[in-house]
């Protein structure tokens, strides 16, 4: 099967619904509870204007026993003036629980995706990790539209329609105790049906919804990658994997429909058969003088102005699991633990002073130095990531480094050694599963994230811009950062001549993800982002690949006035990267092996010599990550 045929990998929480659609749509009352004196006002508009209908049968009856008995055509003509009145009203009323009802919802409906968004803007990175893209992005849009009409419609016609019913049943009883009865007849196999209809409704409906979410995913990583879908001329495999995704959908699709088709056929059929039977009763009665043929013509009309109400049974409820399964989906994000609520924990964390080497990752190479009075130090370092299998050993294990005040430290490792998971560690991207980590003195874990991130600034391997300006992506990369910040930062990058070159300069859109600039401009206005605050701690994963040897030695000149005020940890590959760091770590199967300058480890270390001569790589220091869903290294 080809590798971009594969079926997007659901996030880990799609499962079967297990508790009820009641307790699922219960959970929205937080949202509506700002607009409830509306929706309450508008439900009782609307019960009162359904109930209007029901008195409609009643003037019929006076028309037909009254005036039309005694032959006044007078009386018809005022029985047909209340019932204009009466339908007038009824729109009236239905028309205001309309206009009750937008302005509030649009809000509850807004209210919800913003506490989506600020969720997931909280949640971890290793969250991200294991939930496709598209799986979020149909619960803030399909799902939420989906709760915004439940709201709109079921919620109401739900309450009105029962209310409805019980009335409409009184005034048949009232009217004719025998007839009411033998109306009512379909209640319980009605409730028997609706019971069964509910369960597999909702099964089919989850299924449904998640189905879109895989739909979105792909259309998202077709338009996104579409310079490698038409490279490499995969067209035709991500439209056999849409076409196949799509048909899946149809399926679950149908199966709603023939769901609902049978319940609703049930829901007409048997309330039919009962006024049949109640019509040909009526009419014996009447033909025997029991029954007057107003009685009868309200009776029957009251029966059919209970028929939508009782046919419309299996579409609310319909409507109500699909809501309640989007509740579900969309609850699932927000239930989903926060980073500081998540933080693994094994164990004791170890200390720089009882880092003795036993435990799993004993002998974990040099120590660079255990006193963490100041700068950036890794002390008995340990992770792995959450959805790695239990028996693969760590991505990082026993890391001990220490990186002094206003000091540059170059990362150099094969690949998969876990250079960047390393880096991710700082910005607490990721929490360290054992040992800790420290700025300037103080457990990182100990501070909050955005205390961290307002010391730590990072400029990641692969550079990911905003579909917004070029100011304003740089800008991201501090608070309150002014005009003069920027020009400091593009300049920094050697970014500023191409920015002053761009139609609008600093003020010209780049387009989603900057795919309308070359990957060295990319990169750099990624390494202006990360130095235009003046950060306390830098950390530069492999900054400069995409530059050519002009514009690199540009850059490293510039950098380096940057580097002498700050603390630094830059993932390097190649010298010339490498020299612009004082001291270098070498970082072996998740270890650190050696610590020492350029030249020392030159002369001294053989890994070290043939990665950065590149004749003899040693790939026997090169750790993979196992992941779950996620696959591959770091």
């Amino acid at each position: 099967m080809d590798a971009t045929a594969s079926t997007p990998a659901r996030p880990p929480s799609s499962e079967p619904p297990r508790h009820s659609a009641v307790r699922s749509l219960l959970r929205l009352w937080p949202f509506v509870r700002p607009v409830r004196a509306r929706l309450f006002t508008a439900a009782a508009v609307a019960v009162i204007a359904s109930c209007i209908s029901l008195v409609i049968p009643l003037v019929l009856k006076w028309i037909v026993d009254g005036p039309v008995a005694a032959g006044a055509p007078g009386g018809v003509w005022l029985g047909g003036g209340f019932l204009l009145f009466l339908g007038v009203a009824e729109a009236g009323l239905f028309g205001l629980r309309r206009w009750l009802v937008a302005r509030p919802l649009a809000g509850v409906e807004a209210a919800l995706r913003e506490r989506l968004y600020a969720r997931l803007q909280r949640l971890p990175v290793s969250f991200h990790d294991r939930w496709a893209s598209g799986q979020l992005l149909s619960r803030a849009t399909t799902d939420l539209q989906l709760l915004r009409m439940f709201l709109a419609f079921p919620l109401t016609f739900l309450l009105v329609n029962g209310a409805t019913i019980l009335v409409g049943c009184a005034i048949l009883l009232t009217q004719r105790f025998s007839l009411g009865l033998m109306l009512l007849a379909p209640v319980v196999p009605l409730m028997i049906l609706c019971s069964v209809f509910e369960a597999k409704y909702a099964l089919a409906a989850r299924r449904a919804l998640d189905q879109v979410g895989d739909l979105t995913t792909v259309i998202e990583e077709s338009v996104l990658g579409i310079r490698i879908v038409k490279g490499f001329g995969r067209h035709r495999s991500q439209a056999r994997m849409f076409r196949r995704l799509t048909h899946g959908l149809r399926t679950t699709e149908l199966r709603k429909a023939r769901l609902l088709a049978v319940i609703w056929g049930f829901i007409t059929l048997l309330p039919e058969l009962a006024i049949g039977a109640a019509l040909v009763l009526g009419t014996v009665q009447v033909a025997d003088g029991a029954l007057s043929a107003g009685t009868l013509v309200a009776f029957l009309s009251t029966a059919l102005a209970l028929r939508w109400p009782v046919d419309s049974i299996g579409f609310l409820l319909a409507m109500s699991n699909e809501a309640a399964m989007a509740a579900d989906r969309y609850f699932e994000v927000l239930d989903a633990p926060l980073a500081e609520a998540s933080d693994p924990s094994p164990g004791p964390r170890a200390t720089a002073d009882d880092t003795d080497g036993s435990g799993p990752c004993s002998d974990s190479g040099p120590c660079s130095g255990s006193d963490d009075s100041g700068g950036l130090v890794f002390s008995g370092v340990e992770f792995r990531y959450p959805d790695a299998p239990g028996d693969a050993p760590p991505t990082l294990c026993g890391v001990d480094l220490r990186i002094a005040s206003g000091e540059t430290m170059a990362l150099v490792g094969a690949t998969g050694s876990g250079k960047t998971t390393l880096t991710a560690l700082v910005p607490r991207l990721y929490d360290p599963t054992g040992g800790r980590i420290t700025l300037d003195g103080r457990d990182l874990t100990a501070l909050s994230r955005d205390e961290v991130r307002g010391l730590v600034s990072v400029a990641f391997e692969e550079p990911a811009l905003f579909s917004a300006t070029v100011a304003e992506n740089v800008l991201m990369g501090g608070a309150d950062l002014q005009e003069a910040d920027l020009r400091r930062a593009l300049a920094v990058a050697q970014a500023d001549g191409f920015v002053s070159a761009l139609p609008q300069g600093p003020h010209t859109q780049v387009g989603e993800q900057g795919m309308s600039l070359s990957g060295g401009q990319r990169q750099r206005l990624a390494l202006a982002r990360a130095v235009a605050g003046r950060p306390r701690f830098l950390i530069l994963d492999d900054p400069l690949s995409a530059l050519d040897v002009h514009t690199e030695a540009l850059v490293e000149a510039a950098l380096r006035q940057v580097l002498a005020t700050t603390t630094a940890l830059i993932v390097a590959h190649r010298p010339s990267t490498v020299l612009l760091a004082d001291r270098v770590a070498l970082l072996s199967g998740g270890r650190i092996a050696a610590v020492g300058t350029h030249h020392q480890l030159l002369r001294d270390n053989a890994e070290y010599a043939g990665l950065m001569s590149g004749t003899d790589p040693v790939t026997a220091g090169s750790v993979s990550r196992p992941r779950g869903t996620s696959g591959g290294t770091r």
